[in-house]
């Protein structure tokens, strides 16, 4: 399987701001690996239209019929507006084929936006960008270790235990709404428990605090955000559930050694 030629045709980021409906009967030339990361859009799966959230994966094999609606939500605030982040891969060859077939694959998958699958999604994207690229074959190591972590993420669905599955909702509801301010009283709400329990439960399941998880969200939201979109960073920092910019900015150069201004120089310089 390794010998065989494996094709990244083009890998990116989109955020989208603007209502946006693309639509392929007689499905795609090739493969598409789409992860939500921000806001909401629709798809058609199984030929009805479901909800695209954060963490919500995408898989689509050439000929497969593709939708995809980008329209005006409704925040916790009452606001209409259209918000949608996005990476995106498309490619061919023996290799994905070999891939494909090795299990069934749902067109959907929930996985973690964790470092490990943003993280090559994000790589794979910025070895496609380089003007001068003398060693292609680096994109490729990094998409065969994203399909291993989906099929890692496969094995583990669904969530058979009910406080596990519980668990996860909480982290669904974080990732949903970590753009936008919020309680643990409304998180535990959400799922119909008392703040004690979902706190205690969260911890249990994934190691670390809702406080301490919503913090890691809302900076990864960002960090897309400087590298990737035009958004002033004060713009940055509310779009991604900052209460304020100097706390945003005190968080983000604890996280990383920089300030926001610096980071995005860095990053665009090293593009």
């Amino acid at each position: 399987m390794d010998n065989q030629n494996l094709n990244i045709l083009t890998a990116g980021y989109s955020v989208h701001r603007k209502p946006l409906h693309v639509i392929h009967t007689d499905g795609l030339d090739h493969y598409l690996i789409r992860l939500q990361t921000s806001g909401k859009c629709r798809t058609r799966l199984n030929g009805k239209i479901e909800l695209l959230e954060p963490g919500d994966l995408l898989l689509f094999a050439p000929k497969e019929p593709y939708e995809l609606i980008i329209d005006a939500e409704e925040n916790q605030l009452g606001e209409t507006t259209v918000s949608s982040g996005d990476y995106y891969i498309f490619l061919i060859g023996d290799w994905i084929d070999s891939w494909w077939k090795k299990q069934k694959r749902p067109n959907k998958i929930k996985v973690p936006l964790s470092e490990g699958i943003v993280g090559a999604f994000r790589q794979i994207m910025l070895e496609q960008q380089r003007i001068s690229n003398p060693s292609p074959e680096i994109a490729e190591y990094y998409l065969k270790i994203l399909c291993m972590d989906i099929d890692r993420n496969l094995l583990q669905q669904p969530l058979h235990a009910y406080p596990t599955y519980l668990a996860h909702r909480l982290k669904n509801y974080i990732e949903e709404n970590a753009a936008f301010p919020f309680k643990l009283e409304d998180a535990a709400s959400h799922v119909g428990i008392s703040v004690s329990r979902a706190v205690h439960l969260f911890k249990d399941t994934f190691n670390t605090s809702m406080i301490q998880y919503t913090l890691e969200v809302r900076i990864n939201m960002a960090r897309e955000r400087i590298i990737f979109s035009p958004l002033s960073l004060e713009h940055v920092a509310e779009s991604s559930g900052f209460p304020s910019y100097n706390y945003f900015h005190k968080v983000f150069r604890k996280r990383f050694g920089m300030s926001p201004k610096q980071y995005r120089q860095n990053a665009r310089t090293n593009e």
